[in-house]
C-alpha cells in the first residue's frame, strides 16, 4: 500500500481519503498486452497516484488482488475509514454482481477506471455492471485514466463536503429569534 499526505493543508481540513483497488491481472501491468494496456507498471501508477493526491491535499492507499471476494471485502472495509473508492475491477467488470452490490452497499462514492476504452474493444468489454453503482466511469486514457479518476473522486468529495457546509450555514439563524442589527457602511 501506497499513502500520500500534504503537510500544507489548512488547519482544522480533513485530507480526502481515497482507496485505490486494482483488480485481477492489473499486477502484469508493462507486461501484459502493452498494445492494449500500455508500458506502464503498476508500481508506476501507485508512485504517480501518491504524488498526484500529495499535490491535492489527499490521502491515497493503493491494493491489488486478483480475488473477488477480496475486493468485495476492500469495498467494505472502506466505509468510514474512506471518503472514496478508485476501482478497476478488471474482467470482473463484466461479471461481478458480487462487487456491483458493494459498491451500492457501502454508499462509499466510487470512480471505475480503466485503461483502455471498453467501448472500443469486444462487445462484451463495452458492458460494465459495476459501472451504474459509481459516480462515473473513465477509460481509455491509459494510466492516466487512473489519475483522472484520483481527481474526479476527489472533486466529488469536496463538492458533497462543500454542499453539506452550505446546508448548514444556510439553515442556521444569525441568533435563536432575534433580529439582526445592521452595521452602517
Amino acid at each position: 500500500m501506497s499513502r500520500a499526505r500534504r503537510a500544507g493543508r489548512p488547519a482544522g481540513s480533513q485530507p480526502v481519503r481515497v482507496l485505490v483497488i486494482h483488480g485481477p491481472n492489473l499486477d502484469l501491468l508493462g507486461r501484459r498486452d502493452p498494445a492494449v494496456y500500455g508500458h506502464t507498471t503498476l508500481a508506476e501508477i501507485d508512485a504517480m497516484l501518491a504524488t498526484r493526491a500529495a499535490a491535492r491535499g489527499a490521502e491515497v492507499d493503493c491494493v491489488q488482488t486478483a480475488l473477488e471476494g477480496a475486493i468485495v471485502s476492500l469495498v467494505h472495509s472502506a466505509i468510514g475509514r474512506f471518503d472514496a473508492i478508485v476501482i478497476n475491477p478488471g474482467g470482473y467488470t463484466h461479471t461481478s454482481v458480487a462487487i456491483r452490490d458493494a459498491i451500492d452497499a457501502a454508499g462509499v462514492p466510487t470512480v471505475e477506471v480503466h485503461l483502455s476504452n471498453l467501448h472500443a474493444r469486444e462487445p462484451f468489454r463495452a458492458q460494465s455492471i459495476t459501472a451504474a453503482r459509481c459516480v462515473g466511469q473513465i477509460s481509455g486514457f491509459g494510466a492516466q485514466s487512473y489519475g483522472l479518476g484520483l481527481d474526479a473522486a476527489i472533486a466529488h468529495v469536496e463538492a458533497s463536503r462543500a454542499a453539506h457546509g452550505q446546508v448548514q450555514h444556510q439553515g442556521r439563524r444569525p441568533s435563536a429569534g432575534k433580529p439582526r442589527k445592521s452595521r452602517p457602511r
